[in-house]
């Protein structure tokens, strides 16, 4: 960038070539435009447009649910942003060379309430069975609802709801007749309160 004094610029706002002219606090001002642009197509560009893809892929299959997930997320921000936000960066494994989602640390929920302690999922005729402790939970987290999910290979999605209640333990049922653990892509666990403006942190569970 050069200041010129030169009459040839003076009040110039343009191109000419190569070259860029503006005024800036009562100065000429001369920029020279790069003359080797940036890479669009270099691995690493291609590695953060197929990591975005996958990203907004998953947001997708899940159908809307973790839309519910974002409650504290800023006002500018549509739960799609904030899931993408919450992802792009952490949920994503390079390793291998291509891009794939880590579903153990995908972020479905976000938020301040107690996370769920999830200490047993089996799976049985019926479909997948939640065990969670709830121990010395204060009395106004009683009427939180508890939210469980499961996606399957098939791009099924299954939902569970109830009310935290008061129990030191609790089961939730995932119903999924004669589903397997060959058949489950992810599953995850959060809270929300009963009016929806909080969340907790998810939880993944492995099945």
């Amino acid at each position: 960038m050069s200041l010129t004094q030169n009459l040839l610029f003076s009040g110039m706002r343009q191109s000419i070539g190569n070259l860029v002219t503006t005024v800036c606090n009562g100065q000429n001002v001369v920029r020279s435009k790069v003359f080797m642009p940036r890479n669009v197509n270099s691995i690493a560009q291609q590695m953060q447009r197929a990591s975005f893809k996958l990203i907004v892929e998953a947001y997708d299959s899940f159908g809307g649910i973790t839309d519910e997930g974002f409650p504290g997320r800023p006002k500018t921000f549509s739960p799609y942003n904030a899931f993408v936000k919450a992802n792009l960066g952490s949920a994503i494994d390079k390793s291998g060379g291509v891009p794939m989602i880590d579903y153990s640390k995908l972020i479905v929920s976000e938020g301040s309430l107690p996370v769920v302690s999830v200490v047993d999922a089996t799976i049985g005729a019926t479909g997948i069975t939640l065990t969670y402790e709830d121990a010395e939970m204060p009395k106004e987290l009683e009427s939180d609802q508890i939210v469980a999910f499961v996606k399957t290979t098939k791009g099924s999605l299954k939902v569970a709801r109830q009310v935290r209640g008061k129990q030191a333990v609790t089961t939730l049922l995932i119903s999924s007749p004669g589903i397997t653990a060959a058949d489950v892509v992810c599953c995850y666990v959060f809270a929300l309160n009963a009016e929806g403006t909080k969340a907790s942190n998810s939880v993944y569970v492995e099945v």
